[in-house]
């Protein structure tokens, strides 16, 4: 059974956000204009469930619409906070929440994310509301931060690197030589040019069980993949 906020007036704002009419004025008004501007509010649609984590049910309440964009399907994620106390990290907790919606309109079976745009609604003793809602802001280094999570991921492909360059990764650089040929050839043929480097003493001993353990498995592979062509050969022969 879904909880309701514990503050009887954060109740009734809920029931009444709800509602469609009154949730589209609110929209309306609230909503960031760039993202006002490609929305049809008549298509809003409330949806079930919350986000809010049990023990947090006390001081937080949610609401969840979604509609349609000029770009697909888009979501209005509404957090009704209601405690005496602000949340100096709520900006992190909105983009967790965000997170949740996207991966929820993944889970119904959709291949691209939507676009959630999360409100806070405040009405605290505090005036204006005390912190930052850019959850980059929540980091030591902000900047840094910005940088980091608005841009690609850092991406190792070894498919791209040469065998060379590999090899002057030092300790990983047999590990990381291996794993981009495991599915090209037999390990043995690969180990014999590279190997004076092995046994030079670049790489420690758990790097050496790794490789190690990698050769084995492919000698094993490579006996698997003779067996059963031999068996086959013969049954073609009878």
């Amino acid at each position: 059974m879904e909880r309701l906020p514990t503050t009887p007036h954060d109740a009734v704002f809920r029931q009444m956000l709800m509602q469609k009419e009154v949730a589209r004025d609110f929209l309306a008004i609230h909503l960031p204009e760039a993202f006002l501007a490609i929305c049809d509010l008549d298509s809003l649609k409330l949806e079930s469930g919350s986000f809010v984590e049990d023990n947090l049910r006390s001081r937080y309440s949610d609401i969840l619409y979604s509609l349609h964009t000029q770009h697909g399907p888009g979501y209005v994620y509404a957090l009704i906070e209601h405690q005496s106390k602000s949340d100096r990290l709520m900006a992190f907790r909105l983009m967790r929440y965000a997170i949740a919606a996207m991966q929820r309109h993944l889970d119904a079976g959709h291949d691209t994310l939507p676009l959630v745009v999360p409100i806070l609604f405040y009405h605290g003793p505090e005036s204006p509301w005390p912190y930052s809602l850019n959850w980059h802001n929540m980091f030591v280094k902000p900047d840094m931060a910005k940088a980091l999570y608005s841009c690609e991921f850092a991406l190792v492909d070894l498919t791209i690197m040469p065998d060379n360059q590999l090899l002057q990764h030092r300790r990983i650089a047999m590990l990381e030589l291996l794993q981009k040929h495991i599915r090209q050839r037999d390990l043995s043929e690969l180990l014999d040019p590279p190997y004076h480097a092995f046994n030079a003493g670049s790489f420690d001993g758990h790097a050496a069980q790794c490789t190690n353990q990698l050769y084995v498995e492919s000698r094993k592979r490579r006996r698997t993949r003779s067996a059963d062509s031999s068996t086959g050969a013969g049954r073609a022969a009878v």
